[in-house]
């Protein structure tokens, strides 16, 4: 079985290459007993011989996706993996040959590993993505070829009938040509790449961190804390059934509907949902009537309403 590793240099890779360029091919007779015999006898030569015969399709099948940037030994070694799933999956009851089903699988391993490693982001989640990301620069230099022999081409930016028109063949909203285009056109950047050359500050000391200072949990904890207080006092000055509406309809998870409770307390829904109004505008003037005991937020509340 063939294998590549990151340190094999480019005349191992060459080597390789020509050797799977020479195998010949299998006829549709000779794969489906090598098929046959892996599948339910689990021949190892016969996987192997499966494997080496089709060699030559993984690389050429790399050799399309070089331009991404990633080792060709790993696009190999990736398409291999595709090869072996095809071997694994076929089924040799119908009447396909085993070269067009492996393309299938090795292309798609090929490409969730160009897409698992071109960025550190990311790239590709849905299959309208994925097929922006491989075949966005293709249609637009199609489109843009076009253009330039009109005399319409902006260098720079893509266009917004360039855009609808790759939205439209991909079957893509605008939105998702737009994002895809700026992820192609730029490169990761590290936080620790440096923004001067004297090399005083680097790309994370400028960014702005939103999540909220300790004071400003402290507050919130402790705000949170004082409102709890205040609606356990309003809560026990109500009636036990408004205080039954107000739990099961505000204070649980799975929240209990006008009827259902309707149904527990003996009325009807309607009548539930004046006693939940009411209950909730006595437990705001209860809660209102503590806040007002507290002289900072009373003096704040003076304040607002002299504005207004």
């Amino acid at each position: 079985m063939a294998h590549f590793d990151d340190n094999l240099t480019r005349s191992d890779n060459l080597r390789f290459i020509r050797g799977a360029m020479q195998s010949p091919m299998l006829e549709k007779d000779n794969e489906f007993e090598l098929a046959v015999a892996w599948r339910e006898k689990g021949d190892e030569k016969a996987l192997h011989k499966l494997i080496k015969s089709y060699a030559r399709l993984v690389v050429a099948l790399a050799a399309k996706f070089r331009a991404y940037g990633l080792p060709m030994g790993d696009l190999m070694q990736e398409g291999h993996i595709g090869l072996l799933h095809a071997a694994n999956r076929f089924d040799t009851s119908r009447d396909v040959r085993f070269s067009t089903y492996a393309t299938w699988w090795i292309r798609a391993s090929i490409q969730d590993y160009v897409l698992r490693n071109w960025s550190i982001v990311r790239t590709g989640t849905t299959a309208g993505q994925k097929a922006l990301f491989f075949n966005l620069r293709r249609l637009r230099a199609r489109i843009e070829g076009k253009a330039a022999r009109e005399g319409k081409l902006d260098p720079v930016m893509l266009s917004p009938e360039t855009k609808s028109e790759i939205a439209g063949a991909l079957k893509v909203n605008v939105h998702d040509v737009e994002v895809m285009d700026a992820r192609l056109t730029g490169h990761d950047q590290s936080l620790n790449a440096l923004i001067h050359e004297d090399g005083s500050h680097d790309f994370q000391d400028f960014l702005v961190d939103d999540s909220p200072n300790p004071e400003e949990l402290i507050m919130a904890h402790h705000d949170g804390s004082v409102r709890h207080q205040w609606l356990g006092v309003a809560m026990r000055q109500l009636d036990e059934r408004e205080r039954r509406i107000i739990r099961d309809r505000h204070l649980r998870d799975d929240a209990a509907t006008l009827e259902d409770l309707g149904k527990k307390l003996g009325i009807s829904k309607e009548r539930v949902r004046q006693l939940e109004t009411r209950a909730m505008s006595k437990l705001k003037t209860l809660m209102q009537e503590q806040a007002e005991d507290v002289p900072y937020l009373a003096a704040t509340r003076q304040l607002e309403e002299a504005v207004a």
